[in-house]
């Protein structure tokens, strides 16, 4: 099982390549949780994510056979940055498979690190069996996205950063996917301190939180969920024995969390993460796990990729669910002033108008009517429910879209 000693060694080879991250006191979130809450932002890293920790202590490692024959891997995005650079930083040939629909963004970052990208499949485990028909035929080193030693011990550099940062840290909490950046923390915060670990998995990628419950390693059918960095169907064989013996505990957000937590982290702390980088402070601000008033928590922020077209999908559910968008349908008689009455009611009760439809040949109303859709601009969840009855007793029929 990995080992302190092996995270320590990780250290020194992780250096030249990756950055020390900045862990800074948050006065917002400790404040809303009445925790003190201190951001360990691995978003600032290089590649943009923690990953390129673990890729470059694996490629440290290979011998002059394995460093000529290359290397290949699979990720939906932040490994496979990390491997790409880390590769390319080493001299060494990378090929990297990527699930078809992994963000645009990713894709080309990976391209520009002097990787090859081959797409193939849905999500990571597909992407996962044709790296492994690559690494057979052309006989490369496969570069795990967790379940390697090597690659745990890199990922555990960051517990180490932490306890040093933050000596009197009680509970740090990380992010799981497949298992390997928990379980290389795990080892270097248990073996350094008496502070609790906590995982993190969206509810739709819960492959070890269910792992857990059984007593032995499940496999998802499917994952769903907008933290695309930590949605595998499975955890790992090696990483899922630490997790049972140095996890203290692990819990689940919801998408609608985590879109909530990372709309906050942009606001507030103007802190840009991706899906995944918002999930262990959603699991703070939603409680999912005790924690005493005033107690030190160091969320794991562990990356920032996030597509940009996703960001906008992400942060308008962030203020649907803050109360600060909503999306109503209405039927308005086909008559001169009926739209106007319509907006002087929203403008009215303090409502910012971003967009209108305006459908009057929709199948399902009457050839006398129009079917209006409008994007408004709300207060809060208060604003949204006095909105609503404002509208009802004005006599209007509304279909909360969003």
């Amino acid at each position: 099982m990995l080992e302190l000693a092996d995270v320590e060694a990780a250290r020194g080879r992780v250096a030249e390549t990756a950055r020390q991250t900045p862990l800074e006191q948050s006065n917002t979130f400790s404040k809303r949780t009445g925790a003190d809450i201190h951001l360990k932002l691995e978003n600032f890293q290089r590649t943009g994510s923690f990953k390129i920790r673990g890729a470059t202590n694996k490629i440290a490692q290979l011998s002059d056979a394995e460093r000529e024959a290359g290397v290949v891997t699979a990720s939906a995005g932040n490994h496979a940055q990390g491997v790409a650079l880390a590769a390319t930083r080493a001299g060494v040939d990378s090929v990297i498979v990527m699930p078809e629909y992994a963000p645009i963004s990713k894709i080309n970052a990976t391209e520009s690190y002097g990787a090859e990208v081959v797409l193939h499949g849905i999500d990571y485990d597909t992407a996962a069996e044709r790296a492994h028909e690559i690494e057979r035929q052309e006989g490369r080193t496969y570069v795990h996205a967790f379940d390697d030693p090597a690659v745990m011990a890199g990922q555990g550099t960051i517990g180490l950063e932490i306890v040093e940062q933050c000596p009197e840290v009680d509970t740090v909490v990380v992010p799981i996917g497949g298992g390997g950046l928990i379980s290389g923390i795990a080892t270097a915060v248990k073996a350094k301190t008496d502070a609790r670990v906590i995982g993190v998995q969206a509810e739709g990628a819960s492959s070890v939180a269910e792992s857990l419950q059984k007593g032995h390693r499940i496999e998802r059918e499917s994952v769903d969920t907008i933290a695309d960095g930590i949605a595998t169907r499975t955890v790992g064989e090696l990483t899922f024995e630490v997790i049972k013996e140095r996890v203290d505990e692990v819990v689940t957000v919801t998408d609608a969390e985590i879109a909530n937590t990372l709309t906050s982290l942009l606001e507030r702390s103007k802190t840009l993460v991706e899906g995944a980088g918002a999930v262990p402070l959603a699991a703070v601000v939603e409680e999912r796990f005790e924690y005493e008033e005033g107690e030190t928590i160091v969320p794991a922020l562990c990356g920032g990729n996030i597509d940009l077209n996703v960001l906008t999908t992400v942060i308008t559910r962030g203020l649907v669910e803050r109360g600060r968008f909503l999306r109503i349908k209405t039927v308005l008689k086909d008559r001169p002033g009926a739209l106007q009455e319509l907006v002087e009611l929203l403008v009215d009760h303090r409502t910012n108008i971003h967009a209108i439809e305006h459908d009057r040949a929709s199948k399902d109303i009457a050839m006398n009517a129009a079917e209006v859709e409008l994007d408004l601009e709300t207060r809060g969840e208060e604003h949204v429910l006095e909105l609503l009855d404002a509208l009802e007793a004005a006599g209007y029929e509304v279909e909360v879209q969003v």
